[in-house]
């Protein structure tokens, strides 16, 4: 008989760092930790962290810093993924165990990539999202040379489907100003299902520099109807009632440290080289990630000796707009790839 655990709230301290997190699941099971990216919250996993731990498996979603209920710092250099990767480890130390497998999306990936590279003795495995490995974690200059030249010509965006990344280094303000004046507005239009567009179009991020900021430059998020594959109305209260608190100083601070993370990958053990076993999910209908015809996967390709890619039919909002497929996708994974680890 499947045996269902409640998600219960939990909090770690660390010296001055508090990081809140759900878990859910038989205390001794193996640990799954789920890390997620930008503006987003432990609820993002709320499809995933029920359908392991009644799998025997102790699921783990935690508020990074910057966001919901863990530490909030006013200094962009405070979410360089030196201290993100910190914060992993003193969660996984605060849970009693040597290793997890980590599953990460969008600035989770880059977070779950520096910790396969930098403690892959504190790893089981490691699940990305959308973000391909040896990119965004690598500095914005590594994504330069993958990026679709034919859809994205240098002179008109130097930094392709980026640009938006290079907008919040140049005026950082504006960009920050136009999520805060409506938080609830902000994730309501930017929380979309992906679908299947022209080839010969740039990705909206792509047009960010060029509107001088998101929306077309607008200074507050368009009132769009909610998308309710992605996002129910209880949900997206809680998201934007933490930003609203919060604010998006710091979930945009990590686009500010890119020199540091970059510095920061250099270090990475046996030159970034991946041996663990490493399961890709791409999305199909993520433009701004997009693998198929970029270069984008090809360094990951070339640093993960053990990989495995699945493609889902969903845009960036995978494990919300497509729960069933990337639980179905990561079981099966789990079960061919890390047997071992089954409770």
């Amino acid at each position: 008989m499947t045996k269902f655990y409640e998600v219960v709230e939990n909090v770690v301290r660390d010296g001055d760092h508090c990081t809140f997190f759900y878990e859910a699941g038989d205390p001794d099971g193996p640990v799954i930790i789920f890390v997620h990216g930008w503006p987003e919250l432990s609820i993002s996993w709320r499809n995933q962290l029920p359908i392991m731990a009644s799998l025997g498996f102790r699921a783990i979603a935690p508020d990074m810093r910057g966001y919901g209920r863990s530490t909030i710092y006013q200094n962009h250099k405070d979410y360089a993924q030196e201290h993100v990767v910190a914060d992993m480890l003193a969660l996984l130390d605060s849970l009693g165990v040597e290793k997890a497998l980590w599953v990460g999306h969008d600035w989770g990936s880059p977070t779950v990539w520096s910790i396969a590279s930098h403690h892959p003795n504190r790893c089981l495995g490691l699940v990305s999202l959308c973000v391909p490995y040896h990119t965004l974690e690598y500095g914005l200059e590594a994504c330069v040379s993958l990026i679709d030249r034919n859809l994205y010509p240098e002179s008109d965006f130097p930094f392709g489907q980026w640009e938006y990344q290079k907008f919040y280094e140049e005026d950082f303000a504006k960009a920050v100003a136009t999520f805060d004046a409506d938080p609830y507005l902000s994730i309501k239009a930017l929380f979309r299902a992906g679908k299947p567009k022209p080839p010969d179009r740039p990705n909206f991020t792509a047009l960010v520099r060029e509107d001088s900021g998101w929306f077309g430059g607008a200074s507050i998020a368009p009132d769009v109807p909610r998308d309710n594959s992605i996002i129910s109305e209880t949900d997206l209260l809680s998201y934007s009632t933490y930003l609203k608190r919060n604010g998006f100083f710091g979930p945009c601070s990590y686009y500010m440290n890119h020199a540091a993370n970059e510095e920061y990958s250099a270090q990475a053990i046996n030159g970034g080289a991946l041996e663990l076993p490493v399961l890709f999910l791409e999305a199909a209908y993520d433009y701004t990630c997009e693998c198929s015809v970029s270069k984008l996967a090809t360094p990951m390709e070339q640093y993960c000796s053990n990989l495995t890619k699945v493609v889902v039919s969903s845009g960036h909002w995978m494990a919300q707009e497509r729960p069933a497929e990337v639980n179905a996708a990561l079981v099966q994974w789990m079960a061919r790839s890390l047997p071992a680890i089954w409770p």
